[in-house]
């Protein structure tokens, strides 16, 4: 079962790969860039859940 970190990680990092395909597709850097931080705050948040986790066994 995925914790809370895992989960919003997921999640960002989901979200920031839609805006990194909608910026690139419109032509939009300033969108693609936000989507790019977004899945590396995720993927960070993740890591983060995945640690608590490994800590918590």
């Amino acid at each position: 079962m995925a914790n809370e970190d895992q989960a919003k990680g997921k999640a960002k990092d989901i979200g920031g790969k839609a805006k990194e395909e909608f910026g690139d597709a419109t032509g939009n850097e300033d969108m693609k860039h936000k989507g790019q931080k977004d899945q590396a705050e995720g993927k960070v948040q993740k890591g983060v859940g995945d640690a608590k986790d490994k800590l918590s066994d």
